[in-house]
Protein backbone atom coordinates (compact mmCIF):
# COMPACT_ATOMS: atom_id res chain seq x y z
CA UNK A 1 0.00 0.00 0.00
CA UNK A 2 1.34 3.40 -1.30
CA UNK A 3 1.83 5.76 1.28
CA UNK A 4 4.17 8.44 2.28
CA UNK A 5 5.06 10.02 5.69
CA UNK A 6 3.51 13.66 6.07
CA UNK A 7 5.04 15.39 9.68
CA UNK A 8 3.81 13.10 12.02
CA UNK A 9 1.11 11.11 10.07
CA UNK A 10 0.96 9.27 6.36
CA UNK A 11 -0.99 9.90 3.03
CA UNK A 12 -2.36 7.45 1.32
CA UNK A 13 -1.68 7.81 -2.86
CA UNK A 14 -2.23 5.60 -5.85
CA UNK A 15 -0.65 6.51 -9.26
CA UNK A 16 -1.88 5.63 -12.91
CA UNK A 17 -0.53 6.45 -16.49
CA UNK A 18 3.23 6.65 -17.88
CA UNK A 19 5.98 7.49 -16.16
CA UNK A 20 7.19 9.98 -18.49
CA UNK A 21 3.58 11.47 -18.78
CA UNK A 22 2.55 15.05 -17.57
CA UNK A 23 1.91 14.84 -13.51
CA UNK A 24 -2.05 15.82 -12.59
CA UNK A 25 -3.34 14.87 -9.20
CA UNK A 26 -6.69 14.53 -8.19
CA UNK A 27 -8.21 16.12 -4.57
CA UNK A 28 -11.47 14.91 -3.43
CA UNK A 29 -14.45 16.36 -1.66
CA UNK A 30 -15.72 16.65 1.94
CA UNK A 31 -15.35 12.91 3.65
CA UNK A 32 -14.78 10.85 0.37
CA UNK A 33 -11.88 9.09 -0.77
CA UNK A 34 -9.78 8.73 -3.65
CA UNK A 35 -12.20 6.15 -5.23
CA UNK A 36 -14.74 9.36 -5.44
CA UNK A 37 -12.64 9.72 -8.64
CA UNK A 38 -14.05 6.71 -10.60
CA UNK A 39 -11.49 4.43 -12.62
CA UNK A 40 -12.91 5.43 -15.99
CA UNK A 41 -11.94 8.67 -15.33
CA UNK A 42 -8.54 8.40 -14.12
CA UNK A 43 -8.33 6.38 -17.53
CA UNK A 44 -10.11 8.76 -19.44
CA UNK A 45 -7.09 11.35 -18.21
CA UNK A 46 -4.33 8.88 -18.54
CA UNK A 47 -5.54 8.41 -22.21
CA UNK A 48 -5.12 12.11 -22.56
CA UNK A 49 -1.05 11.77 -21.48
CA UNK A 50 -1.17 12.58 -17.79
CA UNK A 51 0.23 10.75 -15.05
CA UNK A 52 -2.70 10.36 -12.31
CA UNK A 53 -1.83 10.57 -8.99
CA UNK A 54 -4.92 10.30 -6.76
CA UNK A 55 -4.70 10.61 -2.80
CA UNK A 56 -6.94 10.31 0.51
CA UNK A 57 -6.96 13.40 2.10
CA UNK A 58 -6.07 13.20 5.73
CA UNK A 59 -8.73 11.58 8.11
CA UNK A 60 -10.36 9.39 5.19
CA UNK A 61 -9.58 6.14 3.54
CA UNK A 62 -5.96 4.54 4.23
CA UNK A 63 -4.61 7.82 5.24
CA UNK A 64 -3.47 7.93 8.92
CA UNK A 65 -6.52 9.96 11.40
CA UNK A 66 -6.78 12.44 13.36
CA UNK A 67 -8.96 11.08 15.99
CA UNK A 68 -6.59 12.89 18.84
CA UNK A 69 -8.13 16.21 17.82
CA UNK A 70 -11.90 15.24 18.75
CA UNK A 71 -14.99 15.66 16.98
CA UNK A 72 -16.11 19.23 16.66
CA UNK A 73 -19.53 20.30 17.37
CA UNK A 74 -20.91 21.69 14.09
CA UNK A 75 -23.78 23.54 15.17
CA UNK A 76 -22.04 25.38 17.42
CA UNK A 77 -19.77 26.19 14.81
CA UNK A 78 -22.19 27.72 12.46
CA UNK A 79 -23.60 29.53 15.02
CA UNK A 80 -20.23 31.07 16.15
CA UNK A 81 -19.73 31.59 12.58
CA UNK A 82 -23.04 33.32 12.33
CA UNK A 83 -22.18 35.43 15.06
CA UNK A 84 -18.87 36.55 14.06
CA UNK A 85 -16.62 34.91 16.51
CA UNK A 86 -13.48 33.07 16.00
CA UNK A 87 -13.59 29.71 14.78
CA UNK A 88 -10.89 27.04 16.05
CA UNK A 89 -11.35 23.66 13.80
CA UNK A 90 -8.70 20.66 14.48
CA UNK A 91 -7.33 21.78 11.31
CA UNK A 92 -7.95 23.85 8.30
CA UNK A 93 -8.04 23.57 4.80
CA UNK A 94 -4.72 25.04 4.22
CA UNK A 95 -3.35 22.42 6.04
CA UNK A 96 -4.89 19.75 3.54
CA UNK A 97 -3.44 21.88 0.53
CA UNK A 98 0.00 21.48 2.61
CA UNK A 99 -0.30 18.07 2.68
CA UNK A 100 -0.53 17.53 -0.89
CA UNK A 101 1.75 20.13 -1.96
CA UNK A 102 4.45 17.66 0.65
CA UNK A 103 3.33 14.63 -0.84
CA UNK A 104 4.09 15.93 -4.39
CA UNK A 105 7.49 17.26 -3.02
CA UNK A 106 7.49 13.44 -1.59
CA UNK A 107 6.77 11.74 -5.09
CA UNK A 108 9.82 13.73 -6.56
CA UNK A 109 6.87 15.37 -8.35
CA UNK A 110 8.76 19.08 -9.15
CA UNK A 111 4.93 21.26 -10.32
CA UNK A 112 1.49 19.20 -11.12
CA UNK A 113 -1.54 20.14 -12.75
CA UNK A 114 -4.30 20.47 -10.10
CA UNK A 115 -7.76 18.88 -10.56
CA UNK A 116 -10.00 19.33 -6.84
CA UNK A 117 -14.00 18.65 -6.80
CA UNK A 118 -15.67 20.29 -4.27
CA UNK A 119 -13.61 20.37 -0.94
CA UNK A 120 -10.93 19.43 -2.88
CA UNK A 121 -11.20 22.39 -5.35
CA UNK A 122 -11.16 24.60 -1.91
CA UNK A 123 -7.78 22.95 -1.42
CA UNK A 124 -6.85 23.14 -4.76
CA UNK A 125 -7.73 26.99 -4.91
CA UNK A 126 -4.91 27.35 -1.71
CA UNK A 127 -2.38 25.32 -2.82
CA UNK A 128 -2.56 27.55 -6.38
CA UNK A 129 -1.58 30.36 -3.70
CA UNK A 130 -0.38 29.01 -1.27
CA UNK A 131 2.57 26.60 -2.82
CA UNK A 132 2.58 28.31 -6.60
CA UNK A 133 5.72 26.80 -7.42
CA UNK A 134 4.06 23.28 -7.53
CA UNK A 135 0.98 24.17 -9.63
CA UNK A 136 1.37 24.09 -13.63
CA UNK A 137 -2.09 24.79 -14.04
CA UNK A 138 -5.35 24.72 -12.08
CA UNK A 139 -8.85 23.29 -12.44
CA UNK A 140 -11.77 23.95 -9.64
CA UNK A 141 -14.84 21.63 -9.72
CA UNK A 142 -18.16 22.00 -8.38
CA UNK A 143 -16.45 23.95 -5.71
CA UNK A 144 -16.72 28.25 -3.80
CA UNK A 145 -14.57 31.21 -2.84
CA UNK A 146 -15.86 30.83 0.28
CA UNK A 147 -17.31 34.13 -0.51
CA UNK A 148 -19.90 34.21 2.51
CA UNK A 149 -22.94 35.89 0.05
CA UNK A 150 -23.41 32.92 -2.00
CA UNK A 151 -26.97 31.38 -2.19
CA UNK A 152 -27.08 28.46 0.33
CA UNK A 153 -27.88 24.68 -0.44
CA UNK A 154 -31.36 23.58 -1.38
CA UNK A 155 -33.23 22.23 1.78
CA UNK A 156 -32.93 18.97 0.09
CA UNK A 157 -29.11 18.95 -0.20
CA UNK A 158 -28.83 20.77 3.04
CA UNK A 159 -30.50 17.37 4.58
CA UNK A 160 -28.06 15.03 3.32
CA UNK A 161 -25.50 16.71 5.46
CA UNK A 162 -26.88 17.08 8.54
CA UNK A 163 -29.43 14.05 8.50
CA UNK A 164 -28.70 11.84 11.22
CA UNK A 165 -25.71 9.06 10.16
CA UNK A 166 -27.02 5.55 10.86
CA UNK A 167 -24.25 2.95 11.64
CA UNK A 168 -23.46 0.14 8.91
CA UNK A 169 -22.52 -1.95 11.52
CA UNK A 170 -26.61 -1.93 12.70
CA UNK A 171 -27.91 -2.32 9.28
CA UNK A 172 -25.92 -2.71 6.39
CA UNK A 173 -28.45 -2.32 3.96
CA UNK A 174 -30.03 0.37 5.40
CA UNK A 175 -27.16 2.36 5.37
CA UNK A 176 -26.40 1.57 1.35
CA UNK A 177 -30.02 2.71 0.19
CA UNK A 178 -29.30 5.86 3.01
CA UNK A 179 -26.46 6.54 0.33
CA UNK A 180 -27.88 6.00 -2.92
CA UNK A 181 -30.97 8.30 -1.57
CA UNK A 182 -28.11 10.94 -0.90
CA UNK A 183 -26.32 10.48 -4.37
CA UNK A 184 -29.52 10.91 -6.37
CA UNK A 185 -30.40 13.94 -4.17
CA UNK A 186 -27.08 15.35 -4.88
CA UNK A 187 -26.56 14.15 -8.32
CA UNK A 188 -27.38 15.04 -12.20
CA UNK A 189 -31.11 15.15 -13.26
CA UNK A 190 -29.67 15.37 -16.76
CA UNK A 191 -27.78 12.46 -16.66
CA UNK A 192 -28.78 10.13 -13.73
CA UNK A 193 -26.91 7.77 -12.52
CA UNK A 194 -28.83 3.82 -11.79
CA UNK A 195 -29.15 3.07 -8.55
CA UNK A 196 -27.29 0.02 -8.45
CA UNK A 197 -24.00 1.84 -9.67
CA UNK A 198 -24.76 3.91 -6.72
CA UNK A 199 -25.18 1.53 -4.26
CA UNK A 200 -22.15 -0.68 -5.74
CA UNK A 201 -20.17 3.01 -5.39
CA UNK A 202 -21.56 3.17 -1.58
CA UNK A 203 -20.40 -0.51 -0.99
CA UNK A 204 -17.05 -0.05 -3.03
CA UNK A 205 -16.45 3.26 -0.08
CA UNK A 206 -17.92 1.56 3.08
CA UNK A 207 -15.68 -1.61 2.71
CA UNK A 208 -12.25 -0.13 1.78
CA UNK A 209 -12.73 2.38 4.86
CA UNK A 210 -15.55 3.50 7.38
CA UNK A 211 -14.22 7.53 8.87
CA UNK A 212 -17.44 9.32 9.88
CA UNK A 213 -15.46 11.20 12.35
CA UNK A 214 -12.88 12.28 9.51
CA UNK A 215 -16.19 13.52 7.62
CA UNK A 216 -16.99 15.82 10.73
CA UNK A 217 -13.63 17.27 11.20
CA UNK A 218 -13.79 17.62 7.02
CA UNK A 219 -16.70 19.84 7.83
CA UNK A 220 -15.42 21.92 10.06
CA UNK A 221 -12.52 22.99 8.29
CA UNK A 222 -14.96 24.18 5.66
CA UNK A 223 -17.06 25.87 7.77
CA UNK A 224 -14.01 28.03 9.36
CA UNK A 225 -12.72 28.85 5.99
CA UNK A 226 -11.60 32.59 4.53
CA UNK A 227 -12.62 34.27 1.75
CA UNK A 228 -10.30 33.54 -1.06
CA UNK A 229 -11.85 35.84 -3.72
CA UNK A 230 -9.21 38.92 -2.87
CA UNK A 231 -6.23 36.22 -3.11
CA UNK A 232 -7.46 34.44 -6.05
CA UNK A 233 -7.69 37.34 -8.22
CA UNK A 234 -3.63 37.98 -7.67
CA UNK A 235 -3.39 34.14 -9.50
CA UNK A 236 -1.79 34.10 -12.18
CA UNK A 237 -1.59 30.30 -14.02
CA UNK A 238 -3.83 28.63 -16.22
CA UNK A 239 -7.27 27.90 -14.66
CA UNK A 240 -10.56 26.56 -15.53
CA UNK A 241 -13.49 26.36 -13.54
CA UNK A 242 -16.32 23.86 -13.97
CA UNK A 243 -19.56 23.24 -12.54
CA UNK A 244 -23.10 22.08 -12.79
CA UNK A 245 -26.14 24.13 -13.50
CA UNK A 246 -28.43 22.45 -11.31
CA UNK A 247 -25.56 21.51 -8.63
CA UNK A 248 -28.23 21.90 -5.35
CA UNK A 249 -25.21 21.99 -3.10
CA UNK A 250 -22.54 24.35 -3.83
CA UNK A 251 -24.95 26.27 -6.22
CA UNK A 252 -23.72 27.43 -9.54
CA UNK A 253 -23.66 30.99 -8.68
CA UNK A 254 -20.46 29.55 -6.66
CA UNK A 255 -18.85 28.49 -10.10
CA UNK A 256 -19.66 31.17 -11.78
CA UNK A 257 -18.12 33.67 -8.75
CA UNK A 258 -14.79 31.62 -8.60
CA UNK A 259 -14.31 32.17 -12.27
CA UNK A 260 -14.82 35.77 -11.98
CA UNK A 261 -12.15 36.02 -9.44
CA UNK A 262 -9.64 34.18 -11.23
CA UNK A 263 -8.28 36.01 -13.79
CA UNK A 264 -8.51 34.68 -16.91
CA UNK A 265 -10.25 31.38 -16.12
CA UNK A 266 -12.13 30.11 -18.14
CA UNK A 267 -15.69 28.68 -17.15
CA UNK A 268 -17.46 25.71 -18.07
CA UNK A 269 -21.69 25.32 -16.50
CA UNK A 270 -23.18 22.01 -17.78
CA UNK A 271 -26.86 22.12 -17.75
CA UNK A 272 -28.48 19.28 -15.28
CA UNK A 273 -25.71 18.20 -14.06
CA UNK A 274 -25.68 18.17 -10.44
CA UNK A 275 -22.71 17.80 -7.21
CA UNK A 276 -20.69 14.78 -9.19
CA UNK A 277 -19.25 14.29 -11.90
CA UNK A 278 -21.75 12.11 -14.17
CA UNK A 279 -20.15 9.25 -16.50
CA UNK A 280 -21.82 10.74 -19.69
CA UNK A 281 -19.67 13.66 -19.12
CA UNK A 282 -16.38 12.22 -17.68
CA UNK A 283 -14.52 12.77 -21.36
CA UNK A 284 -15.90 16.30 -21.55
CA UNK A 285 -14.31 17.08 -18.30
CA UNK A 286 -10.89 15.16 -18.73
CA UNK A 287 -10.84 17.69 -22.24
CA UNK A 288 -11.42 20.76 -20.47
CA UNK A 289 -8.54 19.40 -18.00
CA UNK A 290 -6.12 18.52 -20.73
CA UNK A 291 -6.97 21.91 -22.49
CA UNK A 292 -6.23 23.85 -19.01
CA UNK A 293 -3.03 21.80 -18.80
CA UNK A 294 -2.15 22.91 -22.82
CA UNK A 295 -1.96 26.03 -21.59
CA UNK A 296 0.60 26.02 -18.77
Amino acid sequence: MPRLKIGDFSLHYEIEGEEKSSDLILISGIGTQLIWWSESFVAALADRGFRVIRLDNRDVGYSDGHDHLGIPDIQSMISDRVAGLPLHPPYRLEDMASDTAALLCGLGVERAHVVGGSMGGMIAQLMALDHPGKVASLVSIMSTTGNPGLPAATPAAQSVLFRPRMSPQADREAYLQASVDAAQVLGSPTYPECSEKLRANAAAALDRAYRPAGFVRHYAAIISARDRRERLKGLNLPATVIHGGADPLIRPEAGRDTAANIPNAEYIEFQGMGHNIPTALEGEIADAIARTAARA
